[in-house]
């Protein structure tokens, strides 16, 4: 059995602090630090790119972190609303290591997005694995990753901006901690259901209902996360190992 053990990076960073209108500087620097890490690819999280609204696909911006990808030999994977023949839609990138727009994925399950919902759900061919693509409210649909699994999805990257609802909580001390428990336990159970791998990356914004938690899930158990501040958490990933456990569970 060839080993199968790419290395994945999730970049947890603060926006529009170097540029107050967008967060290129920043998404380069961090493609530089994953490249630097051994990285094979690195997701950013929900609409990471700009405040100025929905983004045709060949913005500057884009095109510009394409550039990079290129240079460092990168996967990555950027989030935002985006014209796709004219229609916004909330929108993941992936771009290959030669810079190109391998594919997307529109987001299907939308939580107070003001864009279109999309309807495909897409597993892509990368040259350390296949990975599948969501965002944020979708990891509470197992359906959807189901889906993925079913296509050959071996790894599920999930760019987020979770939001909670103080209203949901009963206790307003322990909101923000219990907020973090779910969505810590919807990503491994994501994972374990489906035999896979499942990455999910946050922002840190200051916000009292912002969650900065990201984190990189195994069938069994969480290998990295970063809570709370900004930063770049990496882990090898033995992709065989879904092999094994399926001749265990299934």
């Amino acid at each position: 059995m060839t080993s199968k053990k790419p290395v994945i990076a999730l970049a947890q960073i603060k926006y529009f602090d170097l540029n107050r209108a967008h967060n290129t500087q920043k998404i380069i620097k961090y493609i530089k630090i994953a490249k630097r890490a051994g990285a094979d690819i690195v997701c950013f999280p929900e609409s990471c790119l700009t405040k100025k609204g929905t983004l045709p696909i060949n913005h500057k911006i884009i095109n510009r972190i394409r550039e990079e990808c290129k240079k460092q030999s990168i996967w990555a994977i950027i989030t935002e609303d985006i014209f796709f023949k004219g229609k916004p839609y909330n929108a993941a990138l992936l771009i290959n290591r030669k810079g190109k727009i391998k594919g997307w994925y529109q987001k299907i399950n939308l939580f107070g997005d003001k864009v279109n919902p999309g309807r495909l759900v897409k597993v892509f061919k990368t040259d350390f694995g296949k990975i599948g693509m969501a965002i944020c409210w979708d990891v509470s649909f197992p359906k959807l990753f189901k889906k993925m699994k079913d296509a050959g999805a071996e790894i599920v990257f999930c760019p987020s901006q979770w939001w909670y609802e103080a209203k949901a909580h009963d206790s307003i001390k322990k909101r923000k901690e219990r907020e973090f428990h779910l969505l810590e336990s919807l990503i491994m159970t994501r994972a374990f259901e489906n035999l896979f791998f499942v990455a999910l990356c946050n922002p840190v914004q200051d916000s009292e209902h912002q969650i900065s938690y990201s984190a990189i899930a195994s069938p069994h158990k969480i290998l990295k996360r970063i809570v709370n501040k900004e930063g770049l958490i990496t882990a090898e990933i033995n992709l065989n190992e879904i092999g094994k456990l399926q001749k265990i569970y299934q």
